[in-house]
């Protein structure tokens, strides 16, 4: 899990917009961007290559 007072900070590289913490898989979404960003080890890897796409129904599955 990652610190809620670090989520609050934390932004996406690309549109600079929220993140939202997804436990399975641990990951931040950005839902603008439909990426998620893995989490290694409770450390967040905000990489653009390192992102996994993610479909509607992912991103619908998150409200």
């Amino acid at each position: 899990m990652i610190d809620k007072k670090l989520l609050e900070i934390l932004v996406c590289p690309l549109c600079k917009g929220p993140l939202v913490y997804r436990a399975e898989p641990e990951s931040l979404v950005c839902k603008a961007e439909r990426l998620a960003f893995p989490v290694d080890d409770g450390i967040p890897v905000l990489l653009e290559e390192a992102a996994e796409p993610l479909g509607v129904e992912a991103i619908d599955a998150l409200r």
